[in-house]
Protein backbone atom coordinates (compact mmCIF):
# COMPACT_ATOMS: atom_id res chain seq x y z
CA UNK A 1 0.00 0.00 0.00
CA UNK A 2 1.54 3.29 -0.69
CA UNK A 3 1.82 6.15 1.04
CA UNK A 4 -0.59 8.16 -0.25
CA UNK A 5 -3.26 5.88 1.41
CA UNK A 6 -2.01 7.13 4.55
CA UNK A 7 -1.75 10.86 3.80
CA UNK A 8 -3.90 13.29 5.43
CA UNK A 9 -6.37 14.53 2.82
CA UNK A 10 -5.90 18.50 2.91
CA UNK A 11 -8.50 19.15 -0.24
CA UNK A 12 -8.34 23.16 0.79
CA UNK A 13 -4.86 23.20 0.95
CA UNK A 14 -4.52 21.86 -2.44
CA UNK A 15 -6.81 24.03 -3.98
CA UNK A 16 -5.17 26.99 -2.45
CA UNK A 17 -2.01 25.33 -4.23
CA UNK A 18 -3.12 24.68 -7.47
CA UNK A 19 -4.64 28.59 -7.68
CA UNK A 20 -1.42 29.91 -6.62
CA UNK A 21 0.42 27.62 -9.24
CA UNK A 22 -1.83 28.86 -11.86
CA UNK A 23 -1.51 32.31 -11.12
CA UNK A 24 2.64 32.09 -11.12
CA UNK A 25 2.66 30.20 -14.46
CA UNK A 26 0.20 32.63 -16.22
CA UNK A 27 2.38 35.90 -14.81
CA UNK A 28 5.94 34.16 -15.68
CA UNK A 29 4.77 32.43 -18.81
CA UNK A 30 1.52 33.87 -20.25
CA UNK A 31 -2.01 32.87 -20.12
CA UNK A 32 -1.55 29.69 -22.43
CA UNK A 33 0.76 28.30 -20.75
CA UNK A 34 -2.07 27.71 -17.79
CA UNK A 35 -2.89 23.96 -18.90
CA UNK A 36 -4.47 20.99 -16.55
CA UNK A 37 -1.33 19.20 -17.50
CA UNK A 38 1.44 22.00 -16.49
CA UNK A 39 -0.43 23.36 -13.52
CA UNK A 40 -0.93 19.44 -11.78
CA UNK A 41 2.84 19.03 -12.50
CA UNK A 42 3.96 22.47 -10.85
CA UNK A 43 1.31 22.01 -8.12
CA UNK A 44 2.87 18.51 -7.31
CA UNK A 45 -0.72 16.85 -7.61
CA UNK A 46 -1.80 14.60 -9.87
CA UNK A 47 -4.37 15.31 -12.64
CA UNK A 48 -7.01 13.89 -10.80
CA UNK A 49 -6.64 15.47 -7.67
CA UNK A 50 -6.51 18.67 -9.62
CA UNK A 51 -9.78 17.58 -11.76
CA UNK A 52 -11.80 17.18 -8.48
CA UNK A 53 -11.40 20.78 -8.09
CA UNK A 54 -11.31 22.51 -11.45
CA UNK A 55 -12.39 20.17 -14.52
CA UNK A 56 -10.90 22.68 -17.01
CA UNK A 57 -8.81 25.82 -17.15
CA UNK A 58 -11.84 28.57 -17.09
CA UNK A 59 -12.82 26.43 -13.83
CA UNK A 60 -9.34 27.03 -12.60
CA UNK A 61 -9.87 31.26 -13.76
CA UNK A 62 -13.18 30.64 -11.52
CA UNK A 63 -11.56 29.93 -8.60
CA UNK A 64 -9.13 32.64 -8.84
CA UNK A 65 -12.00 35.28 -9.41
CA UNK A 66 -14.00 34.00 -6.27
CA UNK A 67 -10.73 33.95 -3.51
CA UNK A 68 -10.16 37.58 -5.13
CA UNK A 69 -13.71 38.69 -4.72
CA UNK A 70 -14.26 37.48 -1.84
CA UNK A 71 -11.17 39.19 -0.43
CA UNK A 72 -11.97 42.32 -1.83
CA UNK A 73 -15.25 42.08 -0.58
CA UNK A 74 -13.88 41.75 2.98
CA UNK A 75 -11.45 44.48 2.59
CA UNK A 76 -14.02 46.69 1.18
CA UNK A 77 -16.40 45.58 4.16
CA UNK A 78 -13.96 46.57 6.74
CA UNK A 79 -12.90 50.10 5.00
CA UNK A 80 -16.63 50.92 4.84
CA UNK A 81 -16.90 50.09 8.08
CA UNK A 82 -14.58 52.46 10.06
CA UNK A 83 -15.49 55.53 7.43
CA UNK A 84 -17.75 57.73 9.25
CA UNK A 85 -19.40 59.48 6.34
CA UNK A 86 -21.72 57.61 4.61
CA UNK A 87 -21.74 59.59 1.36
CA UNK A 88 -19.23 58.03 -0.93
CA UNK A 89 -17.83 55.46 1.52
CA UNK A 90 -17.92 52.84 -1.15
CA UNK A 91 -16.10 54.96 -3.65
CA UNK A 92 -13.68 55.83 -1.04
CA UNK A 93 -13.02 52.07 0.05
CA UNK A 94 -12.35 51.27 -3.44
CA UNK A 95 -10.20 54.07 -3.75
CA UNK A 96 -8.10 53.13 -0.23
CA UNK A 97 -7.92 49.37 -2.12
CA UNK A 98 -6.77 50.17 -5.68
CA UNK A 99 -5.00 53.00 -5.56
CA UNK A 100 -1.96 52.19 -4.39
CA UNK A 101 -1.54 49.18 -6.38
CA UNK A 102 2.16 47.79 -4.89
CA UNK A 103 0.40 48.49 -1.40
CA UNK A 104 -2.64 46.07 -2.73
CA UNK A 105 -2.60 42.24 -1.16
CA UNK A 106 -1.97 39.99 -3.47
CA UNK A 107 -1.10 41.77 -6.30
CA UNK A 108 0.40 38.97 -8.72
CA UNK A 109 -3.25 37.56 -8.37
CA UNK A 110 -4.87 40.79 -9.79
CA UNK A 111 -2.20 41.10 -12.61
CA UNK A 112 -3.41 37.59 -13.66
CA UNK A 113 -6.78 38.10 -13.05
CA UNK A 114 -6.78 41.37 -14.76
CA UNK A 115 -5.17 40.12 -18.11
CA UNK A 116 -8.22 37.18 -17.68
CA UNK A 117 -10.54 39.98 -17.89
CA UNK A 118 -9.32 41.36 -21.28
CA UNK A 119 -9.53 38.06 -22.57
CA UNK A 120 -12.34 36.27 -21.01
CA UNK A 121 -15.75 37.32 -21.90
CA UNK A 122 -17.04 35.10 -19.01
CA UNK A 123 -15.09 36.54 -16.42
CA UNK A 124 -15.62 40.22 -17.78
CA UNK A 125 -19.40 39.51 -17.07
CA UNK A 126 -18.77 38.27 -13.72
CA UNK A 127 -16.99 41.22 -12.60
CA UNK A 128 -19.56 43.59 -14.49
CA UNK A 129 -22.41 41.59 -11.64
CA UNK A 130 -19.37 41.84 -8.79
CA UNK A 131 -19.84 45.63 -9.63
CA UNK A 132 -23.27 45.88 -10.25
CA UNK A 133 -24.06 44.10 -7.16
CA UNK A 134 -22.08 47.01 -5.15
CA UNK A 135 -23.55 49.97 -7.31
CA UNK A 136 -26.81 48.48 -6.24
CA UNK A 137 -25.98 48.33 -2.90
CA UNK A 138 -24.17 51.61 -2.55
CA UNK A 139 -26.97 53.42 -4.70
CA UNK A 140 -27.89 56.30 -1.86
CA UNK A 141 -24.27 57.06 -1.25
CA UNK A 142 -21.97 56.12 -4.44
CA UNK A 143 -23.99 56.93 -7.70
CA UNK A 144 -23.00 60.45 -8.23
CA UNK A 145 -21.37 61.83 -11.58
CA UNK A 146 -18.07 62.91 -9.12
CA UNK A 147 -17.76 59.34 -7.27
CA UNK A 148 -18.25 57.25 -10.62
CA UNK A 149 -15.74 59.88 -12.13
CA UNK A 150 -13.37 58.90 -9.34
CA UNK A 151 -13.60 55.01 -9.55
CA UNK A 152 -13.06 55.50 -13.32
CA UNK A 153 -9.89 57.25 -12.50
CA UNK A 154 -8.69 54.93 -10.31
CA UNK A 155 -9.25 52.24 -12.89
CA UNK A 156 -6.97 53.87 -15.11
CA UNK A 157 -4.42 54.58 -12.78
CA UNK A 158 -4.85 50.67 -12.07
CA UNK A 159 -4.19 49.83 -15.19
CA UNK A 160 -1.42 52.08 -16.04
CA UNK A 161 0.06 50.51 -13.04
CA UNK A 162 -0.28 47.38 -14.13
CA UNK A 163 1.20 47.71 -17.65
CA UNK A 164 3.70 50.32 -16.55
CA UNK A 165 2.55 52.79 -19.02
CA UNK A 166 3.46 56.45 -17.47
CA UNK A 167 5.45 56.61 -13.99
CA UNK A 168 3.64 59.53 -11.86
CA UNK A 169 5.96 60.80 -9.41
CA UNK A 170 4.63 60.75 -5.90
CA UNK A 171 3.86 64.39 -4.95
CA UNK A 172 1.35 63.86 -8.36
CA UNK A 173 -0.12 61.10 -6.58
CA UNK A 174 -0.50 62.29 -3.63
CA UNK A 175 -2.19 65.45 -5.32
CA UNK A 176 -4.54 62.79 -7.61
CA UNK A 177 -5.62 61.05 -4.44
CA UNK A 178 -6.55 64.26 -2.48
CA UNK A 179 -8.46 65.28 -5.51
CA UNK A 180 -10.24 61.23 -5.60
CA UNK A 181 -11.13 61.44 -2.32
CA UNK A 182 -12.76 65.09 -2.42
CA UNK A 183 -14.56 64.02 -5.43
CA UNK A 184 -15.65 60.79 -3.47
CA UNK A 185 -17.30 63.37 -1.33
CA UNK A 186 -19.19 65.64 -3.75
Amino acid sequence: MSKAHHRKKRPEAVRRQVLAVAARLSLEKGPASVTLDAVSQAAGVSKGGLLHHFPNKLSLLDGLFDDLTQDLDRVLAELMQVDPEPKGRFTRAYIATFFQPEGLEDGDRWKVLTVALISEPHLRDRWREWFDRHLVENIGTDSSLDATLARYAVDGLWLDDLLGVLVIDTAMRATLLKRLLDMSRL
